[in-house]
């Protein structure tokens, strides 16, 4: 999945918090789900506009971002 299929942030939906696309779920929603021991099947079910898809892409490529070399630089910019 390309990113835009997985997030939107526009300031016309929830104030441009970064959302899944096609919906007004918070991306935080599902890192604070899994956070409280929810599982995916859990939280698809609270939030039936969120596909699997969008949900395991975003996990994938959050993994992908904290695992990369490039991580330093995410890093700095929280610092």
């Amino acid at each position: 999945m390309m990113i835009n299929e997985i997030i939107t942030i526009d300031q016309e939906i929830l104030d441009g918090q970064p959302v899944f696309t096609g919906t007004r779920v918070p991306i935080a929603s599902l890192f604070d789900h899994l956070e409280a021991g929810v599982s995916i099947d859990e939280f698809l079910d609270d939030f039936p506009t969120v596909s699997r898809e969008q949900a395991i892409a975003l996990l994938e490529a959050a993994s992908k971002l904290l695992s990369s070399k490039n991580v330093k630089q995410l890093y700095e910019a929280f610092a």
